[in-house]
């Protein structure tokens, strides 16, 4: 099993930035690290993730040319860092891993067997 610590969120202008982290420990392998959001009153939804190499990113369209997931295995760590953030943007973001083998599904919850606990980014307007 994986554990996940997200950090780095907080409250920020609409057209600002942040980084939020994940670090990782425990089993700390995994194929694919991903990260979701969730909205108050709506479902978690995909943002972006990315491969053990860094070679194959994905992203959800919402975010693509915003948002950036960049991962430090030496430290166990993913970051996605977020520009030109919008009022709906605003929501908790989850750090979940994926221990298994195989690409299929990367952007469905159902993929990732271990999550963290969310990381609150707060956008005004």
């Amino acid at each position: 099993q994986v554990q996940l610590v997200e950090s780095g969120g907080g409250l920020v202008q609409a057209g600002g930035s942040l980084r939020l982290s994940c670090a990782a420990s425990g089993r700390t392998f995994s194929m694919w690290r991903g990260w979701f959001r969730q909205a108050p009153g709506k479902e978690r939804d995909f943002v972006a993730a990315i491969r053990w190499s860094g070679s194959s990113t994905v992203y959800a369209d919402s975010v693509k040319g915003r948002f950036t997931i960049s991962r430090d295995n030496a430290k166990n760590t993913v970051y996605l860092q977020m520009n030109s953030l919008k009022p709906e943007d605003t929501a908790v973001y989850y750090c979940a891993a994926h221990t298994g083998i195989g690409d299929y599904g990367v952007g469905e919850r159902t993929f990732y067997d271990s999550w963290g606990q969310g990381t609150q980014v707060t956008v005004s307007s």
